[in-house]
């Protein structure tokens, strides 16, 4: 049987902004090419990039140690929490309203999942549109999808929480439990409806909270 992998994550780029308010990343030459021929034999050279820039840039994880201080971080999520998850996508109608409830997970085998939350709002990345008027999950949506025993929350939003709200509820109550989260995927339109493997697998950084992911899912 073949299957498709279908990546689900935005391409960092040299000055794009993420997160109204954080640096954009700065992506440069450490060793350019040119400069590397002097290094080796004839006919040989490298590139080796530099890159500066903020945790919280493109589509990236957020371990518990984002939100709390004697949280796990990068170092220490196991794998099992971020690669090769069955995957359940929920679909906010258009026009349902920013605030996604409760409701879109009721009746929904959730337990050990990545449940990823297909909104439509990663269609204005890299517009001025997407740093206002996102979509959001409410505690009470963090709350079900807990109780419910997700294994991981994506979102291919600005913020999986109100960023109108500064205690971040949806935050607060998935890391908590445990539960990492996957903010500004991309393209979740093209996942099917059918039985889906979902991965977003970052850098093992000590003392990280949140770091960069290629995020993709495997469809039979």
């Amino acid at each position: 049987m073949s299957t498709r992998l279908i990546d689900v994550s935005h391409t960092v780029e040299h000055g794009m902004v993420t997160y109204k308010g954080l640096p954009a990343p700065l992506i440069c030459d450490y060793l350019s090419r040119a400069d590397s021929r002097s290094h080796y034999a004839p006919g040989t050279e490298f590139y080796i990039g530099q890159i500066e820039m903020v945790a919280n840039t493109g589509t990236y994880v957020d371990s518990p140690f984002h939100r709390f201080a004697d949280g796990p971080d990068l170092a220490d999520l196991p794998l099992a929490s971020l690669a090769n998850l069955d995957a359940v996508v929920v679909r906010v109608p258009a026009g349902a309203g920013r605030a996604v409830s409760a409701a879109a997970f009721a009746g929904l085998d959730l337990r050990g999942k990545a449940v990823l939350v297909h909104t439509g709002w990663s269609r204005h990345w890299r517009t001025d549109q997407y740093f206002e008027g996102h979509p959001f999950l409410t505690g009470e949506a963090a709350a079900c999808l807990r109780d419910g025993g997700a294994a991981l929350v994506g979102i291919d939003s600005y913020n999986i929480d109100d960023t109108a709200d500064g205690h971040r509820p949806v935050h607060t109550t998935l890391l908590r439990a445990g539960i990492p989260i996957a903010e500004h995927l991309a393209r979740l339109s093209d996942l099917p409806d059918a039985p889906l493997k979902f991965f977003a697998v970052p850098v093992k950084v000590r003392g990280f909270g949140t770091f960069p992911v290629r995020a993709f899912a495997i469809a039979a």
